[in-house]
């Protein structure tokens, strides 16, 4: 049994049952077995009809999904209801893509061999797909994963966190409530870790989908079965840069928000901010002033802003992290203390070494670190001097300032007067390097699901 607990206070909520061994296989059996009947797949306006009854059921039970959200993940309440509500776009996302889900012609005729010919190709389901999600959008990325599979017709079996089964286990529920037939989407949480190895390297499954830390998702994709295909979604250690130009009445409120989201959980919050030097005082000032004003606490409470970190364990290491700046030279200008078992002080470190873990890997909490810089090109060389690269932003004004650091920072999207956790769901998303592998956003994973397959037709 794996006991489920609340991320904020550890209160119990539940204990659900684990697979074994046994049950992965005949889970595998399963999705296989619906695979290979092809006179049985679904039909597009199938498919179609299921998720849009699937997004009619999840928009039902809204509230209900986002305080589970709260509880089992730590994602204070108002963000739980936008991750609620992206969660049923994301359905009806897939739904639209499928009216625009198509080949394409294969021109013949270019040469006396191809004369007399036509060509083209069709989209077919890749096979099984093995997903693997993460704790921090435990609603929306079984979303990103499971409704891709089911748009284009790939049974998929789900892992979800061990920390955040519930809102997995719920929404596959929906999804066979939906009339998607249980073999084409299960569920999988595995009594040991050694299962869930076993699990995505298994030959009969054709994409690896996973979210999670680099570690662990590299060594995956390094003991694939020959064929598979996989997208990795790891982390980063963001970068922002404010311009001189930049309007800081303007930005304050959206650097705060990405840095501070889910008390810093996510993939692409904002961590290392390289401020102008005519600007860096009154920037500092503005943002830490308003970093003090975040209410943080209980995550199922309307007014909390910043929920616990995960678990107790990564509690200890941000706060290892942020002594560690301090030690070395950085200046702590706001928050550092522990106020409970798993949560803490939002935090601006100035200036730490470059060396310090907070300026060079994912801290993955409520730590925001700010830099000064006198010219571009150096905040940009700064900015990409590590091995990660996801997403980045520049602030600035000046559209010549803007439009060059756009263009020099390595990044796989870099948002301007935005913060570096930006995300819709439709839109490409991606780590570049250790962040990643393979494109996300609901109609890039279902291209990738897919497979061309030609098909060519000779005249008499």
């Amino acid at each position: 049994m794996l006991q489920v607990v609340q991320a904020y206070d550890r209160a119990p909520i539940t204990e659900i049952e684990t697979d074994d061994e046994a049950a992965l296989e005949r889970k595998l059996q399963a999705a296989e077995a619906v695979f290979k009947d092809r006179d049985n797949w679904l039909k597009p306006h199938q498919r179609i009809a299921i998720l849009r009854k699937l997004a009619g059921l999840l928009e039902a039970r809204r509230d209900h999904f986002a305080m589970q959200i709260a509880r089992e993940g730590g994602k204070p309440l108002p963000d739980a209801i936008v991750e609620a509500n992206r969660a049923v776009d994301g359905i009806h996302n897939a739904a639209d893509e499928l009216r625009n889900f198509a080949g394409r012609e294969i021109p013949m005729g270019l040469s006396a061999a191809a004369a007399d010919r036509w060509a083209f190709t069709t989209k077919e389901p890749i096979g099984i797909v093995a997903a693997i999600s993460a704790f921090n959008h435990p609603l929306n990325l079984i979303v990103h994963q499971v409704a891709p599979a089911i748009a284009v017709g790939c049974p998929v079996i789900v892992k979800p966190a061990g920390t955040t089964p519930l809102s997995c286990i719920d929404f596959v529920k929906l999804v066979h409530e939906a009339g998607l037939p249980e073999a084409w989407c299960q569920t999988f949480v595995p009594a040991e870790t050694a299962l869930a190895e076993k699990f995505a390297t298994d030959p009969r499954i054709a994409f690896l989908s996973f979210i999670g830390s680099a570690k662990v998702g590299w060594h995956l994709h390094s003991k694939l079965a020959h064929g598979a295909r996989s997208a990795l979604e790891h982390g980063g250690v963001a970068p922002a840069i404010v311009d001189r130009s930049a309007d800081l009445d303007a930005i304050i409120e959206p650097i705060v928000k990405g840095g501070y989201y889910h008390a810093g959980q996510v993939c692409v919050s904002t961590q290392r901010i390289y401020v102008h030097d005519a600007i860096i005082n009154d920037f500092t000032e503005r943002l830490v002033a308003r970093v003090k004003k975040l209410r943080t606490g209980d995550p199922t409470l309307k007014d909390t802003e910043v929920g616990p970190l995960i678990i107790p364990k990564e509690a200890d290491r941000v706060a290892s992290w942020i002594d560690e700046a301090v030690k070395g030279g950085a200046r702590l200008a706001t928050g550092g203390k522990r106020l409970s078992e798993t949560t803490l002080e939002p935090t601006v470190l100035i200036d730490p070494d470059p060396a310090a873990r907070i300026s060079s890997e994912e801290v993955f909490g409520p730590v925001v670190a700010i830099y000064r810089y006198s010219k571009l090109d150096d905040a940009i060389a700064r900015a990409n001097s590590l091995p990660v690269a996801f997403q980045a932003s520049i602030f600035a004004q000046d559209i010549d300032v803007a439009m060059r650091a756009a263009n020099r920072l390595d990044a796989s999207a870099v948002m301007v007067n935005d913060p570096t956790s930006f995300r819709v769901d439709w839109m490409p998303f991606a780590g570049r390097r250790v962040s990643g592998y393979g494109t996300g956003g609901i109609p890039y994973t279902m291209h990738d699901m897919t497979q061309e397959k030609m098909i060519l037709l000779k005249r008499r």
